[in-house]
């Protein structure tokens, strides 16, 4: 663990983790609303293996320092009202520190589960530095769409989670045409994680091999193109062949 400090002056740990060679980039990774647990800290350690330095913040710190909460009931309504004590500008500036902390290591990638999902997208306008964002099951982030995107930007959902319907995640898509926005059958919040009732191998795997995909192309490869009217959107597909029948709706790519 490391401590950082925001441009306000707040100071909040993080874990880190560094890979055995050169590093092709950085990935900034943003906690759910169960704090900086271990399953967070599995991640950024699989992205530090991959060549990447890795990071992850403790966004709960301003209000309680190193919270790391159950995967039950308890422990969402506790991480549920733990966020909404904090402000989405100290978590930017949470954020944009981290970013900061980790730039030396070349473009960096932020990505975010659930909470952390939202907040990675609102980095993605927000925080300098970025490279491209990828965010699982954010559940706010269909109803921000009216900003164009400035960074290239992945998205995963799941088809049957109840705090998210489908219906939304298709009015999102047809909103922002700027992003790749993914979901998965029978998938639900947490289908990413191995620890958690709700995890979809078969699921899990392919939005792995999506995000990584991804951020090779855009931490170690080329920067976005700006498309017209749809704002910045990186011409690069998630998979080498579009496959008739795909769960993207993003813009399509000539």
């Amino acid at each position: 663990m490391i401590e950082l400090t925001a441009s306000d002056g707040a100071r909040f740990s993080a874990y880190r983790a560094e890979p055995a060679d050169t590093p092709k980039g950085a990935v900034v990774v943003l906690q759910d609303i169960f704090g900086l647990t271990a399953e967070i800290r599995k991640a950024v350690d699989a992205f530090a293996a991959k060549g990447y330095v890795a990071i992850a913040p403790s966004l709960f710190d301003r209000v309680k320092p190193g919270l790391s909460l159950g995967h039950d009931d308890g422990g969402k309504a506790e991480g549920a009202a733990i966020g909404a004590q904090i402000d989405k500008a100290q978590a930017i500036s949470d954020i944009q520190a981290t970013v900061d902390a980790v730039k030396d290591a070349g473009k960096v990638a932020v990505l975010g589960y659930c909470w952390g999902g939202d907040l990675a997208y609102t980095a993605a306008n927000k925080v300098n530095g970025i490279a491209c964002v990828i965010g699982y099951d954010g559940s706010e982030t269909v109803a921000d769409y009216r900003e164009k995107r400035r960074v290239p930007t992945l998205l995963h959902f799941g088809e049957s989670d109840p705090e998210l319907p489908l219906e939304a995640i298709t009015q999102f898509r047809a909103f922002r045409p700027d992003v790749s926005a993914f979901t998965y059958p029978e998938a639900a919040q947490g289908f990413g994680c191995d620890e958690r009732g709700n995890y979809r191998e078969d699921a899990a795997a392919t939005a792995l091999e999506r995000t990584m995909f991804w951020i090779s192309q855009y931490v170690e490869g080329q920067q976005p193109i700006l498309l017209k009217n749809a704002g910045a959107y990186a011409q690069a597909k998630t998979e080498k062949k579009k496959k008739k029948g795909s769960d993207d709706l993003g813009p399509p790519m000539d």
